[in-house]
C-alpha cells in the first residue's frame, strides 16, 4: 500500500507538460472569479450568498485530485476503459433518452441520480467514444513502405486486417453513442460525431469510405430536418424521441428568423417585446453584456447583466466574462483553449505509439470545440446549444469529467517525455536528411 500511495503522490506532485498544467490552473481562478461573479441570481433565489462559489470551488478541489490520480496512470493503461466504460455509457443514455428515466430538467432527460449524485451519461459517453476510437485505430495502423517518385517511404494508414475494419467500428460506435446523445441533447452529440470524424481523418482511415459515409448521413439528416419542419410540433411532442426536434427546430428558426407558429401573436408585439420575450431573452441579454464593454471592461464583480441573465453561471459565462473583463480578457481565455490545442499537438508530435497520440489529440480536440461552441452562442454566431465552457462555467459532472481528460493529457506527456528521452539518435544519410520518420519503434 505504501509503494502504490508512493507511486501516486512521491516525488514532484505536478508531473508532465508545464504549459498545461498552467493553462490549468488559470482557468480554475478565471471560473472562481466569475462564478461568483454571474451567480447573483441563484444566492438572491437561494439566499446563501457564498453557496455557488463553494460548490464550485469543490467540484474544482475534486477536479484536482483526479488529475493528481490519473495524471500518474501509465498511459497504456487507458486501453482497457473502453471495455467498461462504453457498455456503461451506452445502457445509461439507453435508460434516459430511449426509456424516459433519470432526472427531468429543462424538459430533458439528461440526468441520472446514483446514490445523491446527480451526472450526465452523456459526460461519461463521450469519454467512452473517445477513447474507444483510439484504441481502434490504434489497432488497426499499419506501416509500410512504398516507392514514392523514385524513393522508398513509410506509408501510415487505418488499413491493418482489412481495409474498411476501422471504419466499420468506429463510425457504427459513434452512430450508436452520437444518436443516443442527440435525442436529449442535439449539440453534444453532433460535436462529439465531428471529433471522431476529425480523429479518423488523423488516423488515415481510407478518406473515400469517410465522405460515402457523411454524404449518406447529411442526405437522413437533410430528410429528417425537413420532415421536422414540415410536421406540427404537436405530433413531435408525442414521442419522447421526437420531442427534442422541436427546440432544436425553434432555435434555428429563431437565429435566421424564418417565422414560426407564433407569428401573428408576435406580430402585435413590438421590436422590444419580442428581444426580451422567453425566446429570445437569454442571447438579447448577452448581446448587451458584451455592448456594455470596452478593452478593459467594468471589473470583476461589475456585470450588470449577471442579474438579467438566465443561466449566466453556465451556458452564458463567456458573456459576463467579457462584460466584466472587455476585450482584453475575451481574448486571453480564447487564447488559453487555443494554447492548450497548440499543447496537445506538441504532445501527440513528441508520441511513438498511435494510441497515447489519438486519444491525446481526441479529448484536447473535444475541449476546445466545446469552448469555442460556447464563446460563439455567447456573441451571437451560433444558435443555442446549451454547452458550458470548459472548467469555467458553473458545473458538477462536466468539471470531473474535464478534469480526467486533462489527467489523461499530462499522463500522455509523462510518457512522451520518457520517451523523448530514451529515443536513440538517427543516423544521417549521405544527402542530409534522416532515414527514418521516428525513432524507437516508429509509432508502432
Amino acid at each position: 500500500m505504501g509503494k502504490f500511495v508512493n507511486a501516486l503522490f512521491g516525488g514532484n506532485l505536478f508531473k508532465g507538460d508545464k504549459g498545461v498544467w498552467m493553462i490549468y490552473f488559470f482557468l480554475c481562478m478565471i471560473s472562481l472569479v466569475e462564478v461568483y461573479s454571474a451567480s447573483s441570481r441563484l444566492t438572491f433565489e437561494g439566499g446563501h450568498h457564498w453557496a455557488p462559489m463553494v460548490s464550485q470551488a469543490g467540484f474544482l478541489l475534486f477536479g484536482f485530485v483526479i488529475i493528481l490520480l490519473v495524471h500518474r496512470i501509465p498511459c497504456k493503461w487507458f486501453m482497457l476503459l473502453p471495455f467498461v466504460l462504453l457498455p456503461v455509457a451506452v445502457i445509461l443514455l439507453l435508460y434516459t433518452a430511449v426509456f424516459g428515466g433519470g432526472s427531468m430538467v429543462n424538459a430533458t432527460n439528461r440526468w441520472v441520480d446514483f446514490f445523491g449524485i446527480r451526472f450526465q451519461p452523456s459526460e461519461i459517453a463521450k469519454a467512452a467514444l473517445l477513447m474507444t476510437a483510439a484504441m481502434v485505430l490504434a489497432k488497426t495502423q499499419t506501416e509500410k513502405e512504398e516507392w514514392v517518385r523514385g524513393r522508398k517511404r513509410k506509408v501510415v494508414g487505418a488499413i491493418k486486417g482489412r481495409r474498411y475494419l476501422a471504419f466499420a467500428i468506429v463510425g457504427g460506435a459513434a452512430l450508436l453513442v452520437c444518436g443516443l446523445i442527440m435525442m436529449d441533447n442535439m449539440s453534444t452529440g453532433l460535436m462529439l460525431f465531428f471529433v471522431v470524424l476529425v480523429m479518423m481523418f488523423i488516423g488515415h482511415v481510407p478518406q473515400d469510405l469517410m465522405f460515402k459515409g457523411i454524404m449518406v448521413l447529411v442526405f437522413m439528416g437533410a430528410v429528417v430536418g425537413m420532415v421536422a419542419m414540415v410536421t406540427p410540433e404537436k405530433v413531435l411532442n408525442e414521442t419522447s424521441m421526437t420531442k427534442r426536434l422541436v427546440t432544436v427546430k425553434h432555435r434555428v428558426m429563431r437565429k435566421f428568423n424564418l417565422g414560426s407558429d407564433d407569428d401573428k401573436k408576435k406580430a402585435s408585439k413590438s421590436e422590444i417585446e419580442i428581444l426580451l420575450d422567453d425566446d429570445n431573452s437569454q442571447t438579447t441579454y448577452a448581446s448587451i453584456a458584451i455592448a456594455n464593454s470596452d478593452v478593459i471592461g467594468l471589473g470583476p464583480g461589475n456585470s450588470i447583466q449577471r442579474d438579467f441573465l438566465q443561466h449566466a453561471e453556465s451556458d452564458f459565462i463567456y458573456a459576463i466574462i467579457v462584460e466584466e473583463m472587455g476585450i482584453v480578457g475575451a481574448f486571453f481565455v480564447a487564447f488559453l483553449y487555443l494554447a492548450l490545442l497548440i499543447r496537445v499537438g506538441r504532445i501527440a508530435q513528441r508520441c511513438t505509439s498511435f494510441f497515447p497520440a489519438y486519444l491525446v489529440l481526441g479529448f484536447g480536440i473535444m475541449m476546445v470545440l466545446q469552448a469555442f461552441v460556447n464563446m460563439s452562442v455567447a456573441v451571437g454566431l451560433i444558435p443555442v446549444t446549451g454547452q458550458t465552457l470548459p472548467l469555467i462555467s458553473k458545473g458538477g459532472t462536466s468539471i470531473l469529467i474535464t478534469s480526467f481528460y486533462i489527467g489523461v493529457i499530462l499522463s500522455v506527456s509523462r510518457y512522451a517525455e520518457k520517451k523523448e528521452m530514451k529515443a536513440p539518435l538517427v543516423e544521417a544519410v549521405p544527402d542530409g536528411e534522416t532515414s527514418e520518420y521516428y525513432t524507437d519503434g516508429a509509432m508502432s
